[in-house]
């Protein structure tokens, strides 16, 4: 009989690479390895050496930078989804990218499973499963470090050193690092005590905001439709515009993030994150939508982008709600066109101009000098329209008295 066929989603790091060699002791199966390139640089490097050395019989390695911001991040970017408010998710729309890659390579060969390296607490562990099932229903999925001997990243690292398996971690500096260009997501070590601020070591790219120039940055971003397509003036491809944005707002100590927030499995964890671009981008989006959109829009789509950010976080992106969602969302995004430029200074974003065409701000309707244009006089018809509900209540209520 052949030998089934594993595909691992293989990033190279601590737990992959233990997996990979700890499959091929396990399983009489051949172990084929799927790296997305999302644009996380070293972790890319020696990959192939590393999947064969651990014992891959077969390394896939896939460039899906632009793919991953045009499709996916400018997607959550229209969307304006922050999670809880805050966390712009560069690790959680990466994933159902690479659960799609993972998916049609395990289909192309032939594979009888697939596994991946995310555990049982984690978030990851539901945004790959819940991404194959619905791209690969019939694909039996295993997670090793569910069921594995290994209680914990020191022991790993014990096993990976026992095998001569490379590992970036150190066992004085146990960080997880998760990288593409959207940013970067830090974990473990002491990053587990909220009590503690995170080390200057934790960071990967940006400057301490109190180290960065005491020269402000000026950047200029023009959209289109609600997708950045130049950065000071110049037209670039996503890559391009997102990798120019992250060195400069790294430089200037832009998109620390020190984050309490509430995982799928319903515990709370503590994550560090560096997100220079997505930063100054959703700022930049969010103040072109104040200057366009009517009121009720706006307010409307501040709740859809929060459910779009619930459900991008919680493995749901290949749901027919996320795709009705965005249905919305495009819709709202057909006049966001305009250019807003902003000062970057010591961790700081400082909005200097915004403008467009499709601009619903009147000088003349807002402003208190002599070019006044607003009817001052149809407001008291209008305050006793739109009071009348409340002053009812009142009357009927017992209350005579009303406040004039």
């Amino acid at each position: 009989m052949p030998k089934q066929k594993i595909v691992v989603a293989y990033s190279g790091g601590l737990d992959t690479s233990v997996m990979v060699k700890w499959l091929s002791e396990k399983y009489d199966a051949d172990i084929i390895t799927v790296t997305g390139d999302l644009g996380q640089k070293a972790e890319l490097e020696g990959l192939r050496e590393k999947a064969m050395q651990t014992g891959a019989a077969k390394f896939y390695q896939v460039d899906l930078r632009e793919e991953f911001i045009t499709e996916y991040v400018w997607k959550a970017l229209k969307a304006g989804a922050l999670y809880e408010g805050t966390y712009p998710m560069a690790t959680a729309i990466g994933r159902p990218l690479l659960a799609k890659l993972v998916a049609d390579i395990a289909l192309a060969e032939g594979a009888d499973m697939v596994a991946h390296g995310c555990t049982g607490k984690g978030n990851d562990q539901v945004r790959f499963e819940v991404g194959i099932q619905t791209l690969a229903p019939h694909m039996k999925i295993i997670a090793p470090l569910r069921t594995w001997e290994f209680k914990s990243r020191e022991e790993e690292m014990e096993y990976a050193f026992e095998h001569k398996i490379p590992v970036k971690a150190k066992k004085d500096s146990p960080y997880s690092i998760d990288e593409n260009l959207w940013g970067i997501a830090i974990e473990c070590g002491i990053l587990e005590d909220p009590t503690m601020s995170p080390p200057e070591d934790a960071y990967q790219i940006t400057t301490n905001p109190k180290d960065a120039p005491d020269e402000s940055a000026f950047v200029s971003i023009t959209f289109e439709k609600g997708i950045p397509v130049k950065l000071n003036g110049v037209s670039m491809t996503g890559t391009e515009l997102v990798s120019e944005l992250n060195n400069t707002g790294a430089a200037h100590g832009i998109g620390r993030l020190d984050n309490i927030e509430n995982r799928v499995v319903g515990i709370k964890s503590r994550e560090v994150y560096e997100a220079p671009a997505a930063t100054i981008l959703h700022k930049a989006h969010t103040e072109l939508e104040k200057l366009i959109l009517d009121k009720d829009t706006f307010r409307a789509k501040q709740d859809i982008s929060n459910k779009v950010a619930n459900l991008i976080y919680d493995g749901l992106w290949f749901s027919p709600l996320f795709k009705s969602l965005m249905a919305f969302v495009d819709a709202t995004q057909e006049n966001i066109t305009g250019e807003v430029i902003l000062e970057l200074y010591k961790g700081n974003l400082i909005i200097q101009s915004r403008e467009s065409a499709y601009s619903l701000y009147s000088k003349e309707l807002a402003t208190y000098t002599i070019e006044d244009s607003f009817d001052h006089s149809a407001s008291e018809g209008f305050l006793k329209i739109y009071g009348l509900p409340y002053k009812t209540m009142s009357i009927i209520a017992g209350r005579k008295e009303v406040l004039v």
